[in-house]
């Protein structure tokens, strides 16, 4: 089962100030590149580089976050085309998510994916198909697949 990760995961898997969230993220992590089932978009990956290289602290350095997001690219991002801005209005409307966040369920529903791994989105909401899973709360085998 394919699994959207929203920014926050990614983000937490390398910041050693947050020992438990970091060692969640890991472990969703490590399942994803295992089972090859992380799905992502560019606007998720732009997030994640301008997150670790200028707001965390210590940051991490450019061409480490410029690597991640190279290998991250093995997860077919989604780009925010017109069929998924279209989409992600849809949610905004009917939802009332933030653009941004909409974007994200969009991206989530264009990849096929049935729940979205994120810590800032409501738990156990349901989007248009694609219920939320708060990583922090909920182990990778606890979810299934």
């Amino acid at each position: 089962m394919p699994l959207f990760v929203d920014t926050n995961v990614f983000v937490y898997g390398r910041d050693g100030r947050e020992v438990d969230k970091q060692a969640r993220a890991l472990d969703w992590l490590d399942r994803l590149w295992r089972e090859r089932t992380g799905r992502v978009s560019f606007q998720v990956l732009s997030e994640y580089y301008g997150t670790v290289t200028r707001k965390l602290d210590p940051g991490l350095d450019v061409e480490q976050a410029r690597q991640d997001v190279r290998d991250l690219a093995a997860w077919r991002p989604v780009a925010v085309d017109s069929a998924v801005l279209d989409g992600a209005w849809q949610v905004e409307s009917r939802y009332g998510l933030s653009l941004w966040d909409a974007q994200i369920v969009s991206a989530a529903i264009a990849s096929r994916c049935t729940h979205l791994l994120s810590e800032d989105m409501t738990a156990g909401a349901d989007y248009g198909g694609v219920e939320v899973v708060d990583p922090f709360a909920v182990a990778p085998g606890d979810l299934g697949g």
